[in-house]
């Protein structure tokens, strides 16, 4: 006789798998050899099983968009430097502050409807394209340059975002040094991170002006100021926006004092998994609905009554789109209609969300020049919500 036992796995879909077990053996003939070849067998058809079962899940998790399982988990998973004030720094409660955790918080809001619904990871230089690659966090919001070898299928695969920070690559020195400009640092040791671009912009630009220096190398911001500070070298390089960070947190920050010389320009971007075009769509965005926002004058005060103006006024036409009052915009890129509306109610828009870390007022005042919207002389300007 043969008999069917049948298994049943629940993972998203039902898989059945049945084993044909034939009982046309005798009792009397079953010894303890035809015993233990049925039980090999069992054994290595469900554990073929269990690897064909798994297989399976795996696929089906490789079909769900990126953008899908952050909303299904819930949750959205950021991977931030978090040793850059102003940027991105754990306060002393263990909270994180910040433009990149803004932004974070930003796509939160667009994606789940939750700016809360977040986890930080702190990444390395090194670390940060590896855990876009494994999956182990859903998006990059971390000081990064965008550069063609990055944003290409053969590069690193990546896709950035727009552009949340117009920097360029400056160079400091203690105040009492006597170096004045990078015609001075010839033969002298700088301190530089490790596997960056930061590295591959000192390198070029020494390397055309002809002048030897010494690259005194880590792996990490922290590890290049530390150098740095215990005078292990005679300068660090870094972005312009990184070195009056850093400097901000300096005993003595006065008897430092950053170069006129600019090495670079460094778009800074949030960034994602290539293949991953559902979320790069939401990200690229909500970026602009925060810049648009500041463009038209909305506020993280004034966002309820903008709705309110737009759901009285249907001549407003472009507004009720910008608002998902009418128009259907979110639905086209996987998001609520409204996303605009719960991304500036968490964060504000662009110029806010500057201003309250990086503005006059804040720990780590830069000035705005590039990083104004494009009426104001800045780089900043939103594509039409049509």
């Amino acid at each position: 006789m043969l008999v069917f036992y049948c298994f049943y796995e629940n993972r998203g879909r039902i898989f059945k798998f049945c084993l044909l077990v034939d009982l046309r053996i005798k009792i009397k003939e079953i010894t303890d050899e035809v015993l233990k070849n049925m039980m090999k067998r069992l054994f290595f058809g469900i554990a073929a099983f269990g690897l064909f079962l798994t297989g399976c899940a795996s696929n089906q998790n490789d079909n769900i968009s990126r953008l899908s399982l952050i909303q299904k988990r819930d949750e959205l998973i950021c991977g931030v430097s978090g040793k850059i004030p102003g940027f991105s720094f754990i306060e002393g409660d263990g909270s994180y502050k910040g433009l990149d955790v803004d932004i974070c918080k930003a796509f939160a809001a667009a994606i789940i409807g939750d700016s809360e619904k977040i986890q930080f990871r702190p990444l390395t230089a090194a670390e940060r394209f590896l855990a876009i690659k494994t999956g182990d966090i859903d998006l990059l919001s971390r000081n990064t340059t965008l550069t063609l070898s990055r944003d290409s299928f053969g590069g690193n695969g990546l896709t950035f975002a727009p552009v949340v920070f117009h920097d360029g690559q400056g160079l400091m020195v203690k105040k009492n040094s006597g170096i004045e400009s990078i015609q001075d640092l010839a033969n002298k040791s700088i301190c530089v991170g490790s596997g960056t671009t930061t590295e591959q912009n000192i390198n070029d630009t020494f390397e055309s002006l002809s002048l030897p220096y010494v690259p005194i190398k880590y792996q990490d911001l922290n590890q290049v100021v530390a150098g740095y500070l215990q005078g292990r070298c005679q300068a660090m390089t870094s972005d312009r926006s990184q070195l009056a960070a850093a400097r901000s947190g300096f005993k003595n920050a006065k008897d430092h004092i950053i170069l006129d010389d600019v090495l670079s320009k460094e778009p800074l971007a949030p960034a994602s998994d290539g293949s991953e075009q559902k979320l790069a769509d939401a990200m690229r965005w909500t970026v602009f609905a925060l810049i648009a926002a500041e463009e038209q004058g909305i506020t993280q005060s004034n966002i309820a009554d903008k709705v309110q103006l737009a759901k009285n006024n249907p001549q407003l036409k472009s507004l009720r789109r910008f608002l998902g009052v009418d128009g259907g915009l979110g639905e086209k890129i996987g998001l609520r209609n409204d996303f605009v509306v719960n991304v500036i109610k968490a964060t504000g828009n662009y110029g806010e969300i500057y201003d309250r870390n990086l503005g006059i007022d804040s720990d780590v005042p830069i000035p705005r020049g590039l990083n104004e919207i494009y009426s104001k002389g800045g780089l900043h300007i939103s594509p039409p919500f049509n």
